[in-house]
């Protein structure tokens, strides 16, 4: 049991009751509050439902926008939603209910099913009286537009270029409109004592009529249709990940960006790796939208293969802060295991666009992904030792500093094992997917490749674990202290032999994972001055890896992931009790349980701390490689 309430179902679906009066926390580089959030959505907005009855309503389709902020309160006489004690967070809903004497009101807000951009607002009233109830219902929401682009500082409050009309109505009834300020509908109700009555009304960027009951019950029952047959962590899971999504009208496709304080607080969707890394649960769950995240993404490069690290808030390719070198693998990956799943080769002659800065004409998907295995094979590289070229990041941003080996000379000749592991097990499975595409070529030069890095980082065992990278002049990062992120790849990979892997994950139990709840940290020991730190993404790749040889350390693992893990562990702690960041910090920091925070570089997860989808996408993908759903073309070279 949180301290901020408990599980429950509703219409059918998980759903969680927030019960808990202010709780104040400190988000590190903003004044202390007692807010508390979850994000919800479909493929088209995203509905920010707040423990204080006010909503915030997000729209990527152009950029980084916010069209409102905190409102949106419905009143019915002198009842009030914002000050209504209980709340319940739907998988694609909110509901609150309040009453009197008198009056039961139920609000419920819904993310249709769906590209809709626009929310649906339920209001039932039940008169619990022994005469006729006469009141007015108004719904009350105020637009403020906001565009976030590439915000480290104060917010800047910046109005979106093409600010949209924002409208509010009572379905079939009145109808106010406008792109800034408030907007209020006024209903009056005349309930008869013992019965219900319910009003309709819409809130965002309405088109044409819509019949508010078909709507609520065929998105309720889409909903369950869609989400997996599982446990219901899993599909609150599935729920808030598609939830992310955004139908993108620049590139085509969906966004599926990281969100939390990389999207709502700084105003930029990156990096390119990670919307493709949450599409990959979702080819064995939603297959449609996996493809459409891969295209889109695949959408942001140019025409020799390269993909920016970022988008910033206008949807502009953002190169100046990282130039990671795994990003092509993220993409050669997606496309693989889609079709290794469904058996859809059609779709990889479809043309896919590239950015519009390019003026580059479309060209079939097939080809797109061949041009980012030859940006990787050619540009990207390899150093001297053989190893993929770490440039200056791989999928660690922080790695080059972290080195200690000099930033410049690292960034010009450094070397990433990581990135040589992932690549050993990327490219044969990228080489079956060329193999059916008739680019018989390309899928030898794949699997020679990959047999050569395998080889390369089998002869990185040092006898407990995996070195890191390889700076020049013999400079060697990781071979007295363990980088997690390197060890699964090389099991994963088949670099590891089986003793060398059933040891490798003793000493990873012993070490990483001591102590912790929420599961491995990912270097040991601690590096003096920082903080243990537990990351979704590398331990999604651990899971997957231990399931090969322990699974019970596997699925111990993964239980360390949960939602259930974080709350039992820390109660009190919003952070991780419905949704979570990409990391948390360990039992070793002074904020265990919690996030990690750069106050001298005006960033911190901590100030965002929710709505992250690795949150939501690596627990579901560990899930499904725990169950034996790992993508196949056949035998790898």
């Amino acid at each position: 049991m949180s301290a901020f309430g408990g599980w429950t179902t509703a219409e059918g679906l998980p759903a969680f009751e927030y019960r808990a009066g202010p709780r104040p926390w400190d988000p590190v580089i903003d004044p202390p509050t007692s807010r508390h959030w979850v994000h919800l959505g479909n493929r088209r907005i995203t509905l920010v439902a707040d423990s204080d009855g006010l909503f915030g309503v997000w729209d990527e389709h152009l950029g980084c926008r916010w069209l409102t902020e905190r409102t949106g309160i419905a009143r019915f006489g002198a009842l009030s939603t914002d000050s209504a004690p209980v709340k319940l967070f739907g998988p694609t809903f909110c509901r609150v209910t309040m009453n009197d004497d008198e009056v039961e009101v139920e609000r419920t807000v819904l993310c249709p099913e769906g590209e809709a951009p626009w929310v649906l607002i339920r209001v039932d009233v039940l008169n619990r009286g022994d005469k006729a109830l006469r009141r007015s219902l108004t719904e009350e929401w105020e637009v403020r537009p906001r565009l976030v682009d590439l915000e480290f500082g104060p917010t800047r409050g910046d109005v979106p270029p093409d600010v949209p009309v924002v409208a509010l109505e009572n379905c079939g009834g009145e109808r106010v409109e406008t792109t800034a300020g408030p907007l209020t509908v006024e209903v009056v109700l005349e309930v008869p004592p013992g019965e219900r009555t319910t009003a309709w009304f819409r809130f965002g960027l309405l088109g044409g009529p819509a019949d508010p009951e078909a709507v609520y019950e065929t998105s309720l029952a889409g909903l369950k249709n869609r989400l997996p047959a599982a446990p219901d962590e899993i599909r609150w899971h599935a729920a808030l990940l598609t939830g992310g999504a955004c139908v993108d009208g620049v590139l085509g496709g969906h966004t599926l960006d990281q969100g939390s304080a990389y999207s709502f607080r700084h105003g930029f969707n990156g990096a390119a790796r990670d919307p493709l890394q949450h599409a990959l649960p979702l080819v064995h769950l939603e297959p449609d939208l996996a493809l459409s995240v891969l295209r889109n993404t695949c959408a942001w490069g140019s025409p020799d293969g390269d993909l920016p690290y970022a988008l910033d808030g206008r949807k502009q390719p953002w190169t100046q802060l990282f130039r990671p070198s795994d990003q092509n693998l993220w993409a050669l990956w997606l496309a693989a295991e889609y079709a290794a799943t469904t058996g859809d080769l059609a779709a990889f002659h479809d043309p896919v666009p590239y950015h519009p800065c390019h003026g580059a004409e479309p060209v079939p998907l097939a080809e797109n992904l061949r041009r980012q295995f030859r940006f990787f094979a050619d540009e990207v590289g390899t150093g001297e030792h053989g190893h993929v070229r770490i440039l200056n990041a791989d999928w660690n941003d922080l790695a080059v500093r972290e080195s200690g080996v000099d930033r410049e000379v690292m960034i010009e000749r450094g070397e990433s094992v990581l990135n040589s592991a992932m690549a050993a097990w990327v490219l044969p499975l990228y080489a079956g997917l060329a193999d059916r595409l008739g680019d018989a070529a390309t899928a030898s030069e794949a699997r020679e490749r990959a047999a050569a890095l395998r080889s390369l980082v089998a002869g990185e065992w040092n006898g407990r674990w995996f070195r890191r990278a390889h700076g020049p002049g013999g400079k060697v990062v990781g071979d007295h202290d363990l980088w997690l992120e390197v060890q699964p790849w090389a099991i994963l990979c088949g670099a590891a032999t089986p003793d060398q892997a059933r040891a490798l994950l003793t000493t990873i139990d012993e070490t990483c994972r001591a102590g912790s709840p929420l599961g491995a940290r990912h270097r040991w020991p601690v590096p003096e001055g920082t903080h243990g730190q537990v990351w979704f993404s590398v331990n999604m790749t651990l899971v997957w890896a231990a399931s090969l040889y322990d699974p019970d350390l596997a699925w111990d693992e993964w239980r360390r992931m949960t939602l259930h893990a974080h709350t039992a562990a820390y109660p009190d702690v919003w952070t991780g009790t419905l949704s979570g960041p990409d990391c948390y910090l360990a039992p070793d920091s002074d904020r265990p349980g919690e996030t990690w925070a750069l106050p001298d570089f005006g960033t911190a997860m901590q100030a965002y701390p929710v709505a992250n989808l690795h949150s939501h996408s690596q627990p579901l993908l560990a899930h499904l490689r725990l169950r034996g759903v790992v993508p196949r073309f056949g035998e790898r070279a």
